[in-house]
């Protein structure tokens, strides 16, 4: 028995510390013995009882933490799940209002560009419309040069006393031409004029000037009268091209006279006098441009009174009196062309078609270096 107890005690001490635990409250009814009583009864089962214990309330504590960390942890969520739910409504207004405000700036934008191509269009239509207006009358300022200066040509070479017959063929003879210009009410003046001229001058033959017409020519005028164009594609004009304007309007200066050709067809030619004090005054180079004393069309040294102009390029061309009446001639052509194509031509088809005929009469003597005589 001794023996037991020995082993028993051995035992015990090598038993870890730590597995031993000492109760904190004593159980009712039960009272403290002495240490010398307890460890005779069995220390043993007082440790484990005290272990089972002590792991029973650490399990309850645990639990107890682990359900209020979880009831924490689900408020935390669901408030994040509410300031979410809040994010993602904020964030659909402000995707609405982005996507309304894109397409405002959108339509805003369309409007503006409608607006601005649409003022861009008045602009062109207005300038193209000022352009053609301006052409036109600068077409017509130089047929009315011309028919001013064919008039002076008239009142200077004709006279009652002396007619020009080549100018008036339809004049029998002097005497009728004093009749009719209105000097009957002095009669011994007017039979001493027609008397003075009867003996002065020598008698010529009244010549009528005698027309027929070109079936074939006729026929091609007829032909572009029906439909009225400036293309140089169509039999008419091809050939008046060949034979009347691309022999009119080909100088010297081969470089310039195609300018000058394209101005006088887009009519984009001016022609105007230079100034008796500005004659000395050049612009641009004397070899490009001639001068008071050179044509830049012919070369030629020449007393140059007019100058031109193609288009807005702002250079001044001088050129002679006969390279001008070369150039108002074929002016005079196209402007009576783009008339009939305009519809303010009213006359019969044969008369129109002797115009026609006559404009290329002035182009033929204009090339070949006959021009009136100028003031």
């Amino acid at each position: 028995m001794r023996r037991g107890q020995t082993h028993l005690e051995e035992d015990s001490q090598k038993e870890p510390a730590v597995g031993y635990w000492k109760p904190l409250m004593p159980s009712k009814g039960s009272k403290e013995e002495p240490e010398t009583g307890c460890q005779d009864a069995g220390p043993g089962d007082e440790s484990q009882s005290a272990e089972q214990c002590n792991v029973s309330r650490l399990r309850s504590s645990s639990v107890e933490i682990r359900e209020k960390g979880s009831e924490f942890l689900k408020e935390e969520l669901h408030k994040a799940q509410k300031e979410l739910k809040l994010k993602d409504k904020e964030c659909e207004r402000l995707s609405k209002v982005r996507e309304q405000l894109e397409q405002e700036l959108e339509e805003l934008t369309a409007s503006l560009f409608e607006e601005a191509h649409k003022m861009v269009r008045e602009a062109n239509t207005k300038q193209a419309a000022s352009e053609k207006q301006l052409r036109e009358a600068r077409g017509k300022i130089d047929m009315l040069q011309a028919e001013v200066t064919a008039l002076k040509t008239l009142v200077i070479t004709s006279t009652p006393s002396s007619p020009n017959w080549e100018l008036h063929p339809q004049l029998q003879s002097p005497s009728k031409a004093v009749f009719r210009k209105g000097h009957a009410r002095n009669k011994s003046t007017s039979s001493a004029m027609i008397t003075a001229a009867s003996h002065n001058a020598a008698p010529e033959p009244v010549s009528r000037e005698c027309k027929e017409v070109d079936s074939v020519l006729f026929a091609e005028f007829q032909s572009w009268k029906e439909s009225p164009t400036l293309d140089k594609s169509c039999s008419f004009l091809d050939r008046i091209y060949r034979e009347d304007v691309g022999p009119c309007l080909d100088f010297s200066k081969q470089e310039l006279s195609e300018l000058v050709r394209a101005a006088v067809e887009q009519n984009t030619l001016t022609i105007e006098p230079v100034a008796s004090q500005a004659l000395s005054v050049m612009k641009g180079s004397a070899e490009d441009c001639g001068g008071p004393k050179k044509c830049a069309l012919s070369g030629l040294p020449r007393t140059c009174k007019h100058r031109i102009t193609l288009g807005d390029s702002g250079n001044y061309y001088y050129i002679s009196p006969s390279c001008r009446a070369r150039i108002t001639a074929a002016c005079n052509f196209f402007t009576y062309i783009r008339y009939i194509q305009q519809g303010l031509v009213r006359q019969d088809v044969e008369l129109m078609f002797w115009e026609v005929m006559r404009l290329r009469r002035e182009m033929s003597l204009a090339k070949l270096g006959f021009y009136p005589n100028e003031i």
